[in-house]
């Protein structure tokens, strides 16, 4: 997959509680038309998560996220047994059984490694990319109030140290994500798209998900279900900043996001 040509990534979540109630997909129905609907309006990527990371969000066993993930795989899979799909996991059992028993091609680590110091090297094994996203902390601690000194330059640091790490164990293909909305209050949230080119400076291709996220309905005093059009706007400035990847709910719109972006800077 050539990431100069941006790519849209569609989520699929198998949660029972996720921020977003229209994206919980559990029963089987549900699940092939999410997948049908993310590859038929020209998503690249399925993004699987079977654990919510919201904000206080309920901590589940390594049990049950297999449970989950095991279960709807099989379905994906049956659907599209082709389709380039990643696991939004931070437990390096959850990946390495995502992998080897699914085929699942990419890892997506909300955690940067931090919350299974095994992720680092299972991922090395396993020999596939490696989504390194920037938090503080865990889904059920990260918005207690998070500070920072220099948020540009804390990530930097956290980015640079991690990728160097993962360089020397081996891992080939990774890529950041910046975390918009974990450990970050509202305006970091703006600071940090206000300077998102900034981390260009890493070299490495970049994951930006901000769809119908917290930053965007709290400005607005509205609700998920009425953040469409403010996640297309932050979605352009992304890719004017230099975004590779696209993590959203709504796949259609955020393709025409990134052709329209395209053509302007072609132009």
């Amino acid at each position: 997959m050539d990431l100069s040509d941006p790519q849209v990534m569609g989520i699929l979540n198998v949660t029972p509680d996720s921020f977003y109630p229209e994206s919980r997909k559990n029963t089987e129905a549900e699940i092939v038309d999410r997948v049908n609907a993310i590859l038929a309006e020209g998503g690249s990527i399925i993004d699987i998560g079977a654990y919510s990371s919201r904000p206080g969000a309920d901590n589940i066993s390594v049990e049950e996220e297999m449970k989950r993930l095991c279960a709807s795989l099989q379905i994906l899979r049956n659907v599209a047994p082709d389709a380039v799909v990643s696991v939004d996991t931070f437990r390096a059992d959850v990946a390495k059984m995502c992998v080897e028993e699914y085929g699942v091609q990419i890892i997506n680590d909300i955690s940067g490694g931090e919350l299974d110091p095994r992720m680092f090297v299972t991922v090395a094994s396993l020999g596939v990319p490696y989504i390194i996203m920037h938090m503080k902390g865990n889904p059920q601690t990260m918005q207690l109030e998070p500070h920072y000194d220099d948020l540009l330059t804390e990530m930097l640091q956290y980015f640079g140290r991690k990728v160097q790490q993962l360089h020397e164990l081996g891992v080939k293909d990774v890529i950041i994500d910046p975390g918009f909305g974990f450990a970050k209050t509202l305006d970091h949230n703006y600071q940090l798209m206000n300077r998102l080119q900034d981390l260009q400076v890493l070299g490495l291709p970049m994951l930006v998900g901000v769809s119908r996220k917290s930053m965007i309905y709290k400005l607005l005093d509205n609700a998920p279900e009425d953040a469409l059009n403010g996640t297309s706007v932050l979605n352009t400035l992304a890719l004017l900043k230099g975004a590779s990847i696209l993590r959203v709910h709504d796949v259609k719109e955020a393709v025409e996001v990134v052709q329209i972006v395209k053509k302007m800077l072609t132009c």
